[in-house]
């Protein structure tokens, strides 16, 4: 029976399988939407049925988590047709080519208009469009799902358009959504601050080859965008019971905001530290009401001991007569009245000055559009049973998503993980960012959801701290993120068992995080089955890593990108760039593994005894 798309916008069940819900590729072009087959038992399948439901020992499994096989590529690339092998190892070789890859979309267009649309689709297909992406159409996309959900592994279907801009486009739009519509000429050169755009770095895509960029057009399209995520929802709802939905902030509003809301609660933080001033912990420092009172009065303030004795009461919230991180950050969202109290007089021109930054009018406005947004997503992310992961961005526009966040994990996290923040733990500051919130999490009593990457703007936020002397946020090298991942993820697993209200997703590609995970599920003692430890990888990238964790009973997905060639070329551009930047390492390790699963399958007819698995 043939299935079609529905065009305009509106859902379609499938006629034979009614549960998988597809949107228009005219609405999503967004995040993920997750797709799965079909559960016979059921009209949605939940992530309990990516589990096995009879042992271990029934299934020939490993009776420990951490005793999983990733170099087993018989077992790991059973999904995999000779073809599909030959496909990946060549596609990997490709990315070895600097010319090819460097000037991939340049090239695409020549053979396009050379070849011929038809020819350069068939060509892409039976190339990069076909390892990385599922198809243009539902028949294609559901032969791959199907396929995933046999091996175990559960589908977030993203519509993987991404808009074509030229360097200077998307410079311009950058400039003029960052700079304050209060300014009607603002001189970009003038501040060098860290959180004000910067001529420079305002096509944020430079240098970015993991991640998608959203530039501000207006706040018709962050409408139109929210849209789209909500039908997101609603299909990752119809498919799959507690299922995963993803969105960036930089989609529902101006990113002028963004910047100036990070200022404020990171000039508020080193103002807590100077308060506070101590060598423990941030999430453990704090201060009292002799200190507070005499800080106040060497920094100028112009407030008497009456008034210090009134502005501590209010912000110490949980009447402990200290004030530590976590009260200060609360004050935040009451920044009018908590700017008003860090006055000086400034001696030089006889005005009364304010320590921390405010929002004028236009900035207030913009908030509540963008807190809006957010809390409609999360409002039908909850209703749909969905959990929204909140992508994270670059460190100048961080502080103000996380806190958002945050915020909207407070309010719906209450009973269960609704909404998940993204940690990056190729920043320096990760750590400690993580702890201040899991220990906000444990004092409020809300479920914490965390996605843990290792990151994807490393040389754009390298060059933009060097050209703006600032401290360069990332760690000194590849080991130090590493390093900081695995303490990061023991901590969220460690809470995880401790709290049982802590869920994570391991978004990774490295073998050895992944395996740091399930060694930890063992030391903790938390079956697959019942832990909320979740994996996810790229369709076309760690197949010897998603495999034996799916057929093991863990609870893993893949992310699979489909729409139209022509759509598809800035993703799959950006595939093959981040394929050449690790090619040294796992991916020369992945096309080695295709090409030696290859020669097996070959060789197997001639060999006089059973074929055995194959380590590389």
């Amino acid at each position: 029976m043939s299935i079609n798309f529905i065009k305009y916008g509106k859902l379609l069940k499938y006629k034979r399988y009614p549960n998988i819900v597809l949107l228009s590729r005219n609405l999503c072009f967004s995040r993920p939407l997750l797709l799965q087959a079909e559960s016979p038992k059921s009209d949605k399948l939940t992530t309990h049925h990516l589990t096995s439901s009879t042992t271990d020992v029934e299934h020939g499994l490993p009776a420990k988590a951490s005793d999983l096989n990733f170099n087993d590529v018989q077992n790991a690339f059973k999904s995999k047709t000779a073809f599909d092998l030959v496909r990946g190892g060549l596609v990997y070789q490709l990315c070895t080519i600097p010319f090819l890859v460097d000037h991939g979309m340049k090239l695409s267009h020549v053979f396009e208009k050379v070849l011929g649309r038809r020819l350069f689709n068939r060509l892409m297909k039976l190339s990069f469009y076909g390892h990385f992406v599922a198809g243009e159409n539902d028949e294609e996309v559901k032969k791959v799902t199907h396929k995933l959900q046999a091996y175990g592994v559960g589908a977030i279907l993203d519509y993987a358009v991404e808009e074509e801009l030229s360097e200077e486009e998307a410079t311009n739009l950058e400039m003029q959504s960052c700079a304050p519509l209060s300014e009607k000429e603002y001189d970009f050169n003038k501040n060098k601050n860290r959180y004000h755009p910067q001529r420079n770095f305002g096509d944020r895509r430079k240098n970015v080859v993991s991640a998608r960029t959203y530039f501000y057009k207006g706040e018709e399209k962050c409408d139109q965008n929210t849209k789209i995520f909500l039908k997101c929802i609603d299909s990752a709802g119809a498919t799959t019971d507690g299922g995963f939905a993803a969105i960036k902030l930089t989609a529902l509003g101006r990113p002028q905001f963004l910047l100036q809301f990070s200022e404020v609660l990171m000039k508020g933080r080193e103002l807590f530290k100077i308060y506070s001033k101590s060598d423990d912990a941030l999430h453990e420092q704090k201060f009292d009401l002799s200190r507070f009172a005499d800080k106040s009065s060497r920094l100028g303030l112009l407030m008497n001991h009456d008034d210090s004795e009134k502005h501590f009461t209010w912000m110490d919230k949980d009447g402990d007569k200290f004030v530590d991180l976590l009260d200060w950050n609360e004050l935040i969202s009451e920044h009018r009245k908590f700017a008003d109290v860090f006055v000086v007089h400034d001696p030089k021109t006889g005005e009364v000055e304010r320590l921390l930054p405010t929002f004028d009018e236009e900035e207030e406005a913009q908030m509540k559009r963008m807190l809006r947004r957010i809390d409609t997503l999360a409002k039908h992310a909850m209703k749909r049973n969905v959990r929204l992961m909140i992508d994270a961005e670059q460190t100048y526009f961080q502080p103000a998503i996380s806190r958002m966040t945050l915020e909207m994990m407070r309010k719906f996290n209450k009973e269960r993980t609704v909404i998940m923040n993204t940690y990056q733990c190729y920043l320096k500051g990760s750590t400690e960012e993580l702890m201040l919130d899991l220990a906000w999490s444990q004092r409020e009593k809300f479920h914490f959801g965390c996605k843990l990457v290792r990151g994807a703007y490393m040389e754009h936020e390298r060059s933009r701290a060097t050209q703006m002397n600032y401290e360069n946020p990332i760690q000194p090298d590849y080991q130090s993120t590493n390093i900081n991942y695995n303490e990061n993820l023991k901590m969220l697993v460690k809470a995880m068992r401790d709290t049982k209200q802590c869920t994570v997703m391991v978004a990774s590609h490295n073998e050895d995080s992944v395996k740091f995970a399930l060694n930890l599920l063992d030391k903790y003692n938390i079956p697959p089955a019942s832990s909320d430890l979740y994996f996810g990888q790229l369709l076309g990238m760690c197949d010897h890593v998603t495999f034996p964790l799916g057929q093991a009973g863990h609870k893993v997905f893949k992310y699979v990108p489909y729409g139209p060639v022509q759509e598809v070329l800035p993703y799959l551009h950006r595939r093959a760039q981040e394929n050449r930047s690790i090619l040294g390492g796992r991916a020369a390790s992945e096309r080695k593994m295709m090409w030696s699963e290859y020669r097996r399958r070959l060789m197997a007819p001639f060999s006089r005894t059973p074929s055995k698995a194959t380590t590389v």
